[in-house]
């Protein structure tokens, strides 16, 4: 088990690192073989931003 630095890393071990890294490539590659339909960006921006604003409105809520 090979300690990393964490000014270079944010995994404590190689192992970790590894590990995510074939987690996260994993989960890239079903993305690309998905056969499900895209959401267009217009459409995902503006969830998003509706979102953010919800959050706004319930934060000057709470701060009165």
């Amino acid at each position: 088990m090979t300690k990393l630095s964490p000014i270079e890393s944010e995994f404590e071990t190689t192992e970790e690192a590894d590990a995510y890294d074939a987690w996260f490539r994993a989960k890239i590659a079903a993305a690309l073989a998905s056969t499900k339909p895209t959401i267009p960006h217009d459409e995902v921006m503006a969830e998003t931003r509706a979102l953010i604003q919800a959050k706004r409105d319930a934060a000057a809520r709470l701060a009165g």
